[in-house]
């Protein structure tokens, strides 16, 4: 039996498989009547379950928790731990796990192959080891799993040549049905195998990923410090011990990676260091996570102190979104160019190291010529793609060096699709884990002894690993720069590294762009929407006298809108915009016109005021309102239909404007007050009122002529009055003096002086006569006017 379990090419010595297939012989004898008479064993099922009722096979799942060291040396003992359940109906007696090792998988797709059926029982299992080296277990009762823990070594695997085995723990055992011994479970993983160094080694770049989604609102506090306001407090638990980015941060510390970060992650971070608050439905909380921001930081900026840093645009734009999307709408691209440019002022000043901006990096590596085209527009001379998008076609036997020249002077720097998608999937359990990382070694080792040459290989994995997959990424990049195959290199020396003249360098069309991608993509009317809030952004800021307050804000919210992290969220990516904008709005209403009601002109010209509120804490200005006569027949404004005055308004105050306006005729006119920007965009909402003018009767004009004629001639009185009394005080003077004397005394009447000095006298008590001045009157208020209010004349 060990002879047709064996694979063709195995590679134990010649005696060793001379004496297993003697045993093989001699213990089959007795069992092959026994097995001539018995039913053919029915499939088993690849996911454990129970085969069919006349067969036991498969009925057990082997799970392989552990393998150390994944890849072994000579001398070394390899160790296999994990479980085995009995997933069947029947108890299991005489129950043993053992080892069996296969012949070496020479090509990438063979390891493809097998991974993709690791627990059929149909393929070949290998040559078993020993028979010592096993664990037994008196019987297996359904549903229970047992643990095991087998090592043995190295050298009783008889591995030989240099290359990747397969190793399977298999289970077997009888039952009551099939008393016979069978296997009934089994678990394949991969041993790679290379104990000498490699002649030439495979340089290889590990991208090391910090990208997390979303966290900060457009919205700040009023105060001088703008306090951010973070949607929830996700990100808190994240860089949180245990946390995803914390392990990130833990993990890649040891590792020769290169990283690569997000510009907004190190922002929200930095902004947790302070005071922040964080959205707690329809109100706000203070932030309290102020020490695991500072040491989150303090961690990474020590684990990047010497490696190569590449930071992405800010937010991490979507790229393909963007191409396929949004560049028919205007300023889409320029939300690209402002989240390139603002990473000079956030990486340095917060990591302390120069970050590269020399590279775009598309969702999964996925190009087409319009991706190329956009991620290069805002600087950027390198993309990274993926070999599953940009597939060779020059049918080459081995895998070629990452960086291609595409044209125009971008290089793409293709990952190698199956190294990049290893540590995908769930794999929480140590199982999937283990199987992932000696799947990842596996391939890399298969790739370099492909050919002699040196080439530079790019693993660029998922954005967002969470927890389990960072450790096995971990425990694969440990195993691999311990190994002696691969040596670490830097993602712009990959890139620069001279490209293989027989690779693929045609960037396919958009055809050929995934639609599993493309339904996850940002839709047209997020564009749409983006570049109306900017629209509304620009004009906002313009009337400020600290535009720096909105623009940062809303400027790095709108480079959120086109995050990638959104693919797959599209109500909360709709949601997010929603807010961005309506928080706009609402900081632009409150400079506004306050709402008049009818306004009377009980004459032919009159005053207007209209009041500009402006609920801001900082002043605006200056802005210009123009007030618009609609039947400027009836009423005009200053002469003419519209007339315009500059207006600045301090933070919270408000200020009145007055027109001068003169009537053609009695009746209603409409008057439209609007507000401007200095460069002629409206700003806000107009403010429409009604003019009435009342009429005006000849016996009106009548009365008031006669009361200016009162008033004519009481003034005269006065002033007679007061020359006569004038004169005869000069009478009465000294004639001596009589040339500084208001005028000459009356020689003829002695007696006029002391008469009108008595009148004086009787004058001085007299009460006080209508023509005297009136007092000032009180200032004017700039409320809003009332119902029916009357305007200045």
């Amino acid at each position: 039996m060990a002879e047709a379990a064996d694979f063709q090419g195995t590679s134990p010595s010649p005696a060793r498989r001379w004496l297993r297939r003697t045993t093989a012989l001699i213990a089959g004898v007795p069992l092959l009547a026994g097995l001539l008479q018995l039913p053919a064993a029915g499939p088993a099922h690849a996911d454990g379950r129970a085969a069919p009722a006349d067969s036991d096979s498969g009925t057990v799942a082997v799970a392989v928790d552990s393998l150390s060291p994944a890849v072994p040396r000579d001398g070394d003992t390899v160790t296999v731990s994990g479980t085995v359940t009995n997933n069947g109906k029947r108890t299991i007696t005489d129950a043993h796990v053992g080892l069996r090792v296969g012949p070496p998988l020479n090509t990438r797709s063979a390891i493809d192959a097998v991974a993709k059926n690791s627990d059929g029982l149909q393929e070949s299992l290998g040559s078993a080891i020993d028979d010592k080296y096993v664990e037994k277990f008196s019987k297996l009762t359904p549903g229970v799993a047992e643990h095991f823990n087998i090592s043995v070594p190295v050298s009783e695997l008889d591995l030989g040549q240099d290359g990747v085995y397969q190793l399977g723990v298999a289970l077997s055992g009888q039952t009551s049905a099939q008393p016979w011994e069978q296997i009934l479970g089994i678990q394949r993983t991969f041993l790679p195998w290379q104990p000498d160094g490699a002649g030439t080694k495979t340089k290889t770049t590990f991208l090391w990923p910090l990208v997390s989604t979303t966290h900060m609102a457009a919205e700040t506090g009023p105060n001088e410090q703008q306090t951010p306001v973070f949607l929830n407090d996700d990100l808190a638990k994240e860089i949180s011990p245990g946390g995803r980015l914390n392990q990130m941060v833990t993990l890649g510390k040891d590792l020769d990676v290169t990283w690569v970060v997000d510009p907004d992650l190190l922002a929200s971070v930095d902004a947790m260091t302070r005071s922040y608050q964080v959205r707690d439905g329809d109100e706000t909380t203070n932030g309290t996570h102020q020490t695991v921001a500072k040491q989150w930081l303090a961690e990474l900026q020590d684990a990047v102190a010497d490696k190569e840093v590449v930071a992405l645009p800010f937010a991490d734009p979507d790229l393909a979104s963007l191409a396929h999307n949004g560049t028919d709408i205007t300023g889409s691209l320029s939300q690209l160019k402002d989240a390139t440019d603002v990473v000079a002022n956030t990486v340095e000043p917060i990591l302390h190291v120069k970050p590269s901006t020399d590279f775009a990096w598309p969702v999964d590596g996925a190009v087409d010529r319009s991706i190329v085209k956009v991620a290069t527009s805002a600087g950027a001379d390198k993309v990274i793609a993926r070999s599953d998008s940009l597939q060779e076609s020059n049918g080459l036997s081995y895998t070629p060096s990452a960086a291609r020249p595409i044209g125009g002077g971008t290089t793409a720097v293709v990952a190698d699709a199956r190294l990049s998608r290893a540590f995908e999937g769930d794999l929480t359990r140590a199982s999937a884990s283990t199987q992932a990382v000696q799947r990842f070694l596996s391939q890399s080792l298969t790739l370099g002894l492909q050919t002699g040459k040196e080439r530079s290989i790019v693993v660029a994995p998922q954005r967002m690993p969470s927890g389990s997959q960072a450790r096995a990424m971990a425990e694969a990049l440990t195993a691999l720069q311990g190994g002696t195959w691969s040596e670490s290199q830097d993602l712009t020396a990959a890139a620069a590294a001279k490209p293989d003249p027989n690779a693929s360098t045609k960037v396919p069309g958009g055809s050929s762009y995934p639609s599993s991608l493309r339904k996850k993509e940002l839709p047209r009317s997020a564009f749409q929407q983006i570049a109306e809030t900017q629209g509304k952004l620009d004009n906002f800021k313009v009337v400020l006298s600290d535009p720096s307050r909105v623009v940062t804000p809303f400027g790095r919210a709108l480079n959120r809108g086109m995050s990638t992290s959104w693919r797959g969220r599209a109500t909360e990516a709709s949601s997010f915009r929603d807010g961005v904008e309506t928080y706009l709005d609402g900081l632009t209403s409150r400079v506004r016109l306050i709402d008049k009601s009818e306004t009377k002109l009980s004459g032919r010209s009159a005053t207007i005021p209209v009041t500009v509120q402006n609920n801001l804490v900082q002043d605006v200005g200056p802005l210009v309102l123009r007030l618009t006569s609609t039947n400027p027949t009836r009423l005009e404004i200053d002469g003419a239909a519209y007339q315009e005055q500059p207006v600045s308004v301090s933070g919270g105050h408000s200020q009145s404007v007055k027109f001068t306006t003169s009537a053609n005729a009695n009746g209603r006119a409409t008057v439209i007050a609007q507000l401007y920007t200095m460069d002629g965009r409206k700003y806000g909402a107009p403010v429409t009122f009604d003019v009435k003018v009342t009429e005006i009767t000849a016996t009106v004009m009548l009365v008031i002529g006669g009361g200016v004629l009162l008033l004519v001639l009481a003034g005269f009185r006065m002033y007679t009055q007061r020359k006569r009394a004038a004169t005869r005080e000069n009478e009465k003077g000294d004639p001596e003096t009589d040339d500084v004397t208001d005028g000459p005394e009356n020689p003829e009447n002695p007696d006029e002086r002391p008469q009108q000095e008595s009148e004086q006298r009787s004058r001085a008590g007299d009460p006080e006569q209508p023509s005297d001045p009136a007092p000032d009157t009180a200032a004017e208020e700039g409320d809003p006017s009332g119902t029916g209010e009357r305007v200045d004349r």
